[in-house]
């Protein structure tokens, strides 16, 4: 069997020891099932993509709206049913 060393920040191992542990899974063995998925699907086992709604100008937005609404300045909406 194989060793494999990465360096990770300190921060994200945590995380992610804290979410395989409530899945039941160690680090080591995540970290095979990640690999083992890697080899079936012949490339990275998710989508690597830019998610518009985190885009900078959408956070600054919703910063935007969020400090209005602790200020009280959003204005309320009837919902129109049909």
């Amino acid at each position: 069997m194989a060793n494999l060393n990465i360096r990770v920040d300190d921060a994200v191992k945590q995380q992610a020891e804290a979410v395989f542990a409530e899945l039941g899974l160690s680090l080591s063995t995540a970290t095979t099932v990640f690999l083992k998925q890697a080899i079936r699907c012949n490339g990275i086992p998710f989508d690597l993509r830019l998610e518009p709604f985190y885009s900078a100008a959408n956070m600054a937005v919703l910063r935007e709206s969020a400090k209005e609404a602790e200020e009280g300045k959003l204005t309320a909406h009837e919902l129109i049913e049909e």
